[in-house]
């Protein structure tokens, strides 16, 4: 699991942290209300540290 901050909003896959072989067409992910998401190409997983996505109230 990819930990990242409201600052890196939005965010996309493959990350510039992946090496090159591993690359894929780029996506840009939508988080869940827990703030969470995977990428549908790798199945990267990446979190919201401060929590849910904000506008989300569930």
């Amino acid at each position: 699991m990819v930990d990242v901050s409201a600052a890196e909003v939005p965010v996309f896959c493959p990350n510039p942290a992946m090496p090159l072989w591993s690359s894929h067409p780029r996506v840009f992910l939508h988080f869940d209300p827990n703030g969470e998401t995977r990428c549908p190409y790798c199945g990267t997983g990446y979190r919201l540290v401060s929590g849910p996505a904000a506008g989300n109230d569930h």
